[in-house]
């Protein structure tokens, strides 16, 4: 006996909700794959306590790290008010208070959850390196406020304290590497890949108070006070760097100053460096105040000084070679000055801080040759004071001292660390790498991020979009034919 109409609906409805809950679950079972969700950011703060400013950066880098160190973008940069810390020695609390105004800009880009999670640094580099040796009293005292305040945030305050002049070099050049991709790069096929070496570039660095090179030689480093090593992407890197305390451009014309009054003590100084027509007076004393001037003031001399400028490059160039001992290097390869070990120069170099802000204002920053950057500062140091003030209004406050920081930087480049006609074109003068500022803040915090540990991302199991429809479908389908096989089951069965 064959089945009825009725039965033979049931069957068809009963068979149709297998079929499309079978594909459900093989929908559900097949296509569904593992992903990762999107790490969380981490952030860190660093303050850049500098001879003349300090100013506040705000890092942040995906918790889950590649090869061991943060992959770091620059989230904020803020310049303090005020002088540097070193300045506050008559009053050290304004100095931890002067620093408030930039991290509160900080705290509001940073998630509230995160804030206990968020390292801050602060590093004093090279006016509170020469504020110690003078008078470390006052400089604990300045420490000590700075602490005070920063300690009292909502962040993890891990400490102020005193960078060290090799340190300060290196993670400046980590952080002209990092910019310009030559540490780590994210190739086109998705990956992260290791650059050749080939491709570092060295790093030229200078402050008011010191200036550093560093770079990776092209042979081993003999002196390996001057070698500095880190891990970085899972490699690791040798470095020559070496600082080079009371040659940052404040102190080299504080110097330059005095080794003029010392030279002719007279009321009236003519200065060289300063353009023709400039006139100003000076206190005395405070010239001599500088751990980096080594000698007392003339017993003759009025304790304010007439300057008047002469605009005479030859003679300026004459009195800052007087800054330098070029002759302990006399005959060797591997010596800059001042007695101090350098290798031979490798590759190419970014040079930045006081070396860009000198030849951005000369307009000397387009990769012109050597003997075209020294024409351009010797006649720039031969106009009219006047006419120079008129052109760059607003500007006074540095307007004299680009012709003697200008013939200084040159001097420096090409007799201290001997980059020749030929080396020149090698060398640009640059205030960011890749979009990143550079200094020696982002390199330190490459550098701490491989001291935190990784979290492992989150996981969770995904389908693309059209098969998340399918399997909607076919569910709503077999609950569809399961009710209706019910449906006939109950009532039209039984009649």
């Amino acid at each position: 006996m064959g089945l009825s109409r009725k039965e033979q609906v049931f069957l068809a409805i009963l068979g149709a909700s297998g079929v499309s809950g079978l594909t459900a679950l093989i929908l559900l079972l097949v296509e569904a794959t593992s992903v990762l969700l999107p790490t969380d950011i981490k952030f860190g703060i660093v303050f850049d306590a500098g001879s003349s400013h300090t100013s506040l950066f705000l890092y942040q880098w995906p918790a889950d790290k590649e090869n061991g160190t943060g992959v770091v973008s620059q989230a904020l940069a803020c310049q303090v008010e005020g002088p540097g810390i070193s300045s506050y020695t008559s009053d050290p609390a304004q100095a931890g208070e002067s620093l408030q105004g930039c991290l509160e800009e900080a705290l509001v880009l940073i998630p509230e959850a995160q804030h206990r999670k968020t390292p801050m640094f602060l590093g004093a580099t090279a006016g509170m390196r020469l504020l110690r040796q003078k008078n470390s009293s006052q400089a604990r005292d300045i420490f000590a406020a700075v602490t005070q305040v920063l300690g009292r945030s909502p962040v993890d305050f891990w400490g102020a304290e005193l960078l060290a002049g090799q340190d300060e070099g290196a993670f400046g050049w980590i952080t002209v590497n990092y910019g310009l991709e030559t540490l780590v790069k994210y190739s086109f096929t998705g990956e992260w890949i290791q650059p050749p070496e080939e491709t570092l570039v060295g790093a030229l660095d200078m402050g008011g108070a010191s200036t550093q090179i560093t770079f990776v030689p092209g042979g081993p480093i003999l002196d390996k006070s001057t070698q500095a090593d880190f891990r970085l992407y899972g490699s690791n890197y040798s470095v020559y760097t070496h600082s080079y305390l009371c040659f940052g451009r404040d102190q080299m014309l504080s110097r330059l100053l005095v080794g003029l009054v010392q030279s002719r003590p007279a009321a009236l100084l003519r200065h060289p460096c300063y353009l023709s027509g400039y006139q100003t007076t000076l206190a005395l004393a405070p010239l001599y105040e500088s751990p980096c001037v080594h000698t007392t003031p003339p017993l003759s001399l009025p304790q304010n000084l007439t300057v008047e400028g002469t605009g005479n490059p030859g003679a300026c160039v004459s009195a800052i070679r007087e800054l330098f001992n070029f002759s302990s290097c006399q005959g060797q390869e591997d010596c800059a000055f001042d007695g101090i070990y350098q290798p031979p120069l490798q590759g190419k170099f970014y040079a930045f801080s006081n070396f860009y802000h000198t030849f951005h204002f000369l307009n000397l920053t387009s990769g012109q040759s050597l003997s075209t950057v020294n024409t351009t500062i010797w006649e720039f140091c031969q106009r009219p004071w006047k006419l120079v003030e008129a052109s760059y209004p607003g500007q006074d406050r540095w307007l004299r001292d680009y012709c003697a920081s200008g013939l200084y930087i040159l001097i420096l480049l090409h007799e201290g660390y001997r980059f020749s006609e030929e080396t020149w074109p090698s060398l640009e003068f640059r205030k960011q790498a890749g979009g990143v500022d550079i200094g020696w803040t982002l390199g330190y915090m490459l550098n701490l991020t491989g001291m935190i540990p990784a979290d492992a991302p989150a996981q969770l199991w995904a389908v693309s979009y059209g098969v998340w429809v399918a399997k909607v479908v076919f569910v709503v389908l077999t609950l569809v034919a399961v009710v209706g096989a019910a449906l006939v089951q109950l009532f039209w069965l039984q009649d």
